[in-house]
C-alpha cells in the first residue's frame, strides 16, 4: 500500500522493483506539486538513507507499506525561518563554550561539544540552502552573509583538522561568534520578509 498525505494512492507496490524506485515515482505525483516530502515511512517506521541508494537495496518484497507526508512549500519556508534566530543564538552560545575550553586546555571535552557545534551549524547551513533554493529574489546582502559563514566554516575545519586549538578558540570567539549574533538580528528581519513575500503571492 503507498499513501501521501493520508490518501491512497493508485499506485501499487508490486509495480516496484525496490524503494527508490517507489520514491522516484512518487515524487512526480501531481499531488506534491508545490510541497516538500518531510517524512517516509516504510512499514510504518520512519525511513532515511544510511548510505547513498540505500533505498535501491531495498526490495519491495520486503515492503508492505510506503507512507510519505509533505507541507506546503511556503509553510515550510516560513517554518525555516521563523527557526533561524533561535539556531544562531544556540551556535552563539555553544562557540563561547568550546573556545573557553580550549583556552582552559580541556581539549577533550572541547572537541566533543565542538563537534555538536559544527552539526548544528551545518543543520542552519541546510535552512540557508532550503531559504535560497525557496525563495527567489534573495538579496544581495543574505547572499554575502551566506558565503562569509561558508568560508569560515571551511578555514575551521582546516584549522582543526591541524589541531591548533588556540587559533581555533580564536575563530570561535572572534569571527564565528560575531557571524552568529549578526544572523540572530538578520533572521528576525529575513523571516519577516519571507512572509511578506508569500502573503504578497498568495493575494495575487
Amino acid at each position: 500500500m503507498i499513501v501521501i498525505d493520508g490518501c491512497k494512492s493508485d499506485k501499487e507496490l508490486s509495480g516496484f522493483s525496490n524503494l527508490e524506485e517507489v520514491l522516484t515515482s512518487l515524487m512526480q505525483d501531481k499531488s506534491l506539486e508545490g510541497r516538500v516530502v518531510t517524512d517516509v515511512l516504510v512499514n510504518d517506521e520512519a525511513f532515511s538513507e544510511i548510505y547513498p541508494h540505500q533505498a535501491e537495496d531495498m526490495s519491495c518484497e520486503n515492503i508492505t507499506s510506503v507512507e510519505l507526508r509533505s507541507v506546503p512549500v511556503a509553510q515550510m519556508t516560513i517554518d525555516i525561518a521563523a527557526e533561524m534566530e533561535k539556531v544562531a543564538k544556540m551556535m552563539a552560545s555553544g562557540a563561547s563554550h568550546v573556545s573557553r575550553l580550549f583556552r582552559e586546555a580541556s581539549d577533550a571535552d572541547a572537541l566533543e561539544l565542538l563537534q555538536d557545534l559544527l552539526d548544528v551549524t551545518r543543520d542552519f547551513m541546510a535552512m540557508l540552502g532550503v531559504l535560497k533554493d525557496r525563495v527567489g529574489g534573495m538579496d544581495e546582502d543574505f547572499l554575502a552573509r551566506t558565503t562569509k559563514l561558508t568560508d569560515l566554516v571551511t578555514e575551521m575545519s582546516d584549522v582543526l583538522e591541524n589541531e591548533d586549538w588556540i587559533l581555533l578558540a580564536d575563530l570561535l570567539e572572534y569571527e564565528f561568534m560575531p557571524q552568529c549574533q549578526e544572523w540572530q538580528t538578520f533572521s528576525s528581519v529575513l523571516y519577516q520578509q519571507v512572509q511578506a513575500g508569500f502573503a504578497q503571492e498568495a493575494g495575487r
